[in-house]
């Protein structure tokens, strides 16, 4: 995204962008909790034009911008960014005797995606909600995901960062829930972490 923003001759440091991008997070989880899904592609927009505007692309040049990135996204999945402490945090859950798998709303391409962020190794299954024709926050992906560990929805704990659709869905299909919360917008009425560095320390203090 960097690249893309320094190619239309915006001098954007990764630090900057990284900032911006959580606040144009913060609008998306608004509008999530007004009811929309957070599959709906005019949602998509509205977080990608905040991002770009409040990054510094100029408005007329937002639309070839958007076609930029849904160009690259086609030819390289743009979702593949992953902190350098994540493969070390997912091997101490597996030490600690986790088992690990991912559940996403995605658009076929996750395992990939997962490959080239060099986390794939760490977990048993990847379920991409294109290729099983059903998503989250539906109880039937996290049936799926608890029956490929051959475990019940009791014993199994999701981790994702949408509220409504990973937090409330998981719970809803009995399974117990984590919510990835950089911004602290849910700590009040869920289990939360800051980084997801913190996510062994915080299963270890549960039975």
């Amino acid at each position: 995204m960097v690249d893309i923003f320094r190619a239309e001759g915006i001098d954007i440091e990764v630090d900057v962008f990284r900032r911006t991008e959580l606040n144009a997070r913060r609008i998306l989880h608004s509008r999530i909790e007004e009811g929309s899904k957070g599959t709906e592609p005019a949602l998509w927009s509205q977080y990608f034009t905040t991002l770009f505007t409040d990054c510094g692309v100029r408005e007329e040049r937002i639309a070839a911008v958007g076609e930029r990135v849904r160009r690259e996204h086609r030819s390289d999945h743009l979702w593949t960014f992953s902190l350098p402490h994540t493969p070390e945090v997912m091997r101490r859950l597996t030490e600690g005797g986790y088992r690990l798998g991912v559940i996403s709303n995605a658009d076929g391409r996750m395992e990939g995606a997962l490959e080239v962020a060099g986390i794939r190794e760490h977990v048993e299954f990847v379920i991409d909600s294109e290729v099983v024709g059903v998503e989250k926050p539906d109880s039937r992906i996290f049936e799926a995901g608890c029956a490929a560990l051959d475990l019940t929805p009791e014993a199994c704990v999701y981790v994702g960062d949408l509220y409504p659709v990973d937090y409330v869905g998981a719970r809803a299909a009995g399974l117990q829930a984590v919510l990835l919360d950089p911004l602290g917008l849910h700590t009040e009425w869920a289990d939360t972490v800051a980084d997801l560095g913190e996510l062994p320390k915080l299963l270890a203090g549960r039975s």
